[in-house]
């Protein structure tokens, strides 16, 4: 391994920016990381965000930079999704492995190519699903895995529901609660949903460019359910303009229910009541920490670049030891599946099975 990992970090200012702090996490890194360069198309930004790193080498190319500077690490920063698979490819190319924002991806074949291409050159990708890192969710998986919960019954997401509810929603925040179902639930096996826009299914008219560089975009509701090879049945929903702080997901099992909420360091609370009704048992809702159940809270800092920063620290540990990521490029892909079945399942009126047939955004074929 070497001294220190030799980084570069990809913005793009106007579409995307830097993520949630793609960029300055490396500055917490100081004693294995040297950030070397920085590429931005936008002037001022590359300007700002060369400041911000404390670096005077920038590129308005990031392909020139990825040549020149022969970096270990890459930080791809935008949020447009539209520009990940290249930037991968274009990484991986070039032997670096990547820390990435989420989502993945625009559809399973792109995600397909990105696969192919980390696979080829051996390198690793991890995503900014920060949950996934916080170790909260540790204890919450060895606690579930003890039996405390019970059988896993039933799994329950939603989005924000603010003014991106429903298909905009299932995208953009979506994929937190995906791939947090995808953890505990296990593999999806089939989806049935619903895309509706104003109550009525959503129709070819409807459908326009998704803001973010996500693709074709319709639907102001999104139903959807999901079987899981792990046993349970999955249900996510979102609905424009319906935000009522449920953004999330809760985990039913046979013996009590956990409620799970997004971040560094998510609230995570266990219910021990197999009627699921605190009002009805009397029970009182168990904090989880990452020091326990029912223990407070040991750590104090839950910012992006907290949690940013544990990403990292896995990725690097990966890259040493040879292992996935703990949210990885395959959980990525599964997560974008996930997503794009359900505008499957409502383009073809009934239930998708894996591995889905269709590659495309499905909605480009409605």
């Amino acid at each position: 391994m070497p001294a220190k990992h030799r980084v570069v970090v990809i913005g793009h200012t106007g579409r995307g920016n830097y993520g949630h702090g793609i960029d300055t996490v490396w500055t917490r890194l100081k004693d294995t990381c040297e950030v070397l360069a920085v590429s931005d198309p936008d002037d001022t930004g590359r300007a700002e965000a060369a400041k911000r790193l404390g670096i005077s080498k920038t590129f308005a190319d990031y392909r020139q930079m990825l040549d020149e500077m022969k970096p270990t690490i890459v930080g791809i920063g935008p949020r447009w999704v539209d520009q990940h698979k290249d930037m991968v490819l274009a990484c991986a190319e070039r032997g670096a492995h990547m820390f990435m924002e989420k989502p993945l991806c625009r559809s399973p074949a792109e995600a397909d190519e990105m696969v192919a291409a980390c696979q080829k050159h051996d390198v690793k990708l991890a995503l900014a699903h920060q949950t996934r890192y916080s170790p909260k969710l540790q204890v919450l998986k060895e606690f579930i895995e003890a039996g405390n919960l019970g059988e896993i019954l039933e799994l329950r997401g939603r989005g924000k529901e603010d003014t991106r509810g429903g298909s905009e929603d299932l995208w953009v925040l979506g994929s937190h609660v995906m791939n947090l179902i995808n953890f505990f639930g296990g593999d999806p096996k089939w989806c049935f949903a619903q895309v509706k826009q104003d109550g009525q299914p959503i129709t070819k008219s409807q459908i326009k460019d998704g803001p973010e560089g996500l693709g074709p975009l319709a639907g102001d509701t999104v139903s959807a359910m999901y079987g899981m090879d792990g046993g349970a049945t999955a249900y996510f929903g979102s609905k424009r303009n319906a935000n009522g702080g449920r953004f999330g997901l809760t985990i039913y099992g046979s013996k009590g229910v956990v409620e799970i909420l997004t971040g560094t360091l998510p609230s995570v609370q266990f219910l021990p009541d197999p009627a699921w009704s605190a009002g009805r048992s009397g029970k009182a809702w168990i904090p989880i920490s990452s020091a326990g159940v029912g223990k407070p809270e040991p750590l104090k800092d839950s910012s992006p670049d907290a949690g940013n920063h544990l990403a990292v620290l896995d990725l690097m540990a990966a890259i040493e030891k040879d292992r996935e990521p703990e949210c990885s490029l395959e959980e990525g892909k599964t997560t974008i599946e996930m997503i794009c079945a359900v505008f499957e399942s409502q383009r073809t009126g009934g239930p998708v099975q894996w591995p889905l047939k269709t590659r495309v955004n499905p909605l480009s074929l409605l």
